[in-house]
């Protein structure tokens, strides 16, 4: 059997055992559903262990002495290892004792070495020092204020934290620097975010997150406490340029598990286990280029999406949620699109949602991204009547759902396991009709027909499983399998379509 006709038959086989038997037009390549096989970061439970002895060279940490560690940081010089006994150490009682290291020192815990806050210090590590690690050492019980974090405050550059245990602080238990790797760590139980990738001046770049825990985050629950505030989740990135996050275990936080808000770009977001989470698995709002491939994404937005249907919100809230984001080529980065491939969405509350905000714009009132502008316009004021309803800032001045191409996943939906006798088992492609404020020039239905026919949205070469429905470009217009892929939409081509309940 040549190649080819190997490959036909394994994909056949894939698909009869889905149920999917829908056979591929000649000389097509069939439909091939993706594996689920992606390995799970189960790190807080086994975390790795430290050093048992100091390293040649190193300063060694004592537990009994309070203070300690940022004493001996303040005196030795930069690029100084430190060597944490094992014990709990502790700062002085001081909420701003917090360690400031110096440029390349190296922190690392022996087995069972804890740092901890107490309940009285606000932040573990601070201060502007590049190239700072951090390996092996639980850090818990600070109480870092709301939209601050404990680990690396300041967002310095540089940083590496590896086989860490960030766990039971108050704000964010991790911020981010330019160049920051987060790797094989346990982010969890956390108080707004288990990492909060945000820097007052300027972008970050080159940002790694691989191979961590993220558990249980976001206890204080902020959405609550502010509603619409968009400050909860797992991890929370803002105007990063260039972030591989891979190979992650995003589970069980209260609301979002991954959230990238407002001007981020070039995102890689692969192999991920995003689970259990109570909101959508993931968010890109208002952002650009990504590549979302090979996850395995299962039992989200279970909470969230739940509560809207019970307060009788027609919107299709979705468990992978793009919101006024899109491939631009203008915008330099690793492809030119969102690409949403080979993943697997089983028994989510809804599936993926491509929306854009008509009345979401440069200088619009509606923009809940205050005082930001897209990426391609440099004087935000610019966007103003009545330049902004000519070329090119009618164009560049808007955020845009556009260039997304979503294929070769497997949707499956069964609703005994979700719960759910309706409305969570939608696909979308919408925006709102635009009404504010009275000197938009998006208004009506032009941003609605755009997303929908003009933006080079496309779904196909898809595999689904259970009741699944469709939404294109208004909420009131519900469609089914048919009708999404007949004349005017004419989505998911190559797609195979399996009705009832998915197994």
């Amino acid at each position: 059997m040549g190649m080819k006709k190997l490959q036909w038959a394994l994909a056949l086989a894939v698909l009869s055992a889905t149920g999917c038997t829908s056979t591929p037009s000649a000389g097509a390549e069939p439909t091939v559903a993706p594996s689920t096989s992606v390995a799970v970061a189960r790190v807080c439970a086994k975390p790795a262990a430290g050093p048992a002895k100091a390293p040649a060279g190193a300063v060694t940490v004592d537990p009994a002495k309070a203070g300690d560690l940022a004493a001996k940081t303040k005196s030795s010089p930069a690029h100084t290892t430190f060597w944490l006994r094992p014990g709990t150490h502790r700062l002085d009682p001081d909420r701003y004792a917090q360690v400031i290291p110096k440029e390349g020192n190296r922190y690392l815990g022996a087995p069972g070495a804890v740092l901890d806050g107490g309940k009285k210090n606000q932040y573990a590590f601070g201060g502007s020092a590049r190239d700072v690690t951090i390996r092996y050492l639980t850090v818990q019980g600070f109480v870092a204020p709301h939209d601050e974090g404990v680990v690396n405050h300041d967002s310095a550059d540089g940083w590496v934290i590896e086989h860490a245990t960030i766990q039971h602080n108050s704000g964010a238990g991790l911020m981010a620097g330019a160049r920051q790797q987060v790797r094989a760590s346990c982010l969890r139980g956390n108080g707004q975010y288990g990492m909060n990738a945000y820097k007052g001046k300027g972008r970050i770049t080159g940002l790694v997150v691989e191979g961590n825990e993220i558990a249980g985050n976001n206890t204080g629950d902020w959405e609550r406490r502010r509603p619409g505030c968009g400050c909860t989740g797992g991890v929370k990135f803002w105007a990063v340029d260039g972030a591989d996050v891979r190979g992650n275990w995003v589970h069980d936080n209260r609301g979002a598990g991954l959230w990238a808000d407002t001007n981020n770009n070039d995102f890689r977001i692969e192999d991920n286990v995003l689970e259990a989470n109570d909101g959508a698995a993931l968010i890109y709002e208002t952002s650009y280029n990504a590549v979302i491939r090979n996850n395995t994404i299962r039992r989200n937005n279970w909470v969230e999406g739940r509560k809207a249907a019970d307060r009788g919100d027609t919107f299709p809230f979705a468990t992978v949620y793009l919101s006024e984001s899109g491939g631009e080529p203008r915008v330099r980065a690793r492809t030119d699109r969102i690409e949403i491939s080979r993943n697997v969405l089983e028994n989510n509350w809804s599936g993926i949602t491509l929306w854009e905000n008509a009345d979401r714009f440069c200088n619009s009132p509606a923009n809940t991204s205050s005082g930001d502008c897209t990426l391609l316009v440099r004087d935000t004021d610019r966007c103003a009547r009545p330049a902004i309803a000519t070329a090119p800032l009618y164009a560049d001045c808007r955020w845009k759902t556009q260039r997304v191409d979503i294929h070769h996943n497997r949707f499956v939906l069964d609703t005994s396991v979700v719960k759910c006798a309706a409305k969570c088992g939608r696909m979308a492609l919408l925006a709102n009709y635009g009404t504010y404020p009275d000197w938009s020039p998006y208004q009506g239905e032009r941003v609605a027909e755009a997303i929908t026919r003009k933006q080079h949205n496309r779904w196909h070469d898809n595999v689904y499983a259970g009741p699944w429905t469709f939404v294109a470009h208004d909420p009131s217009q519900e469609l089914d399998p048919a009708q999404w892929q007949g004349p005017p939409y004419q989505q998911d081509a190559g797609s195979t379509f399996r009705a009832g309940d998915g197994g």
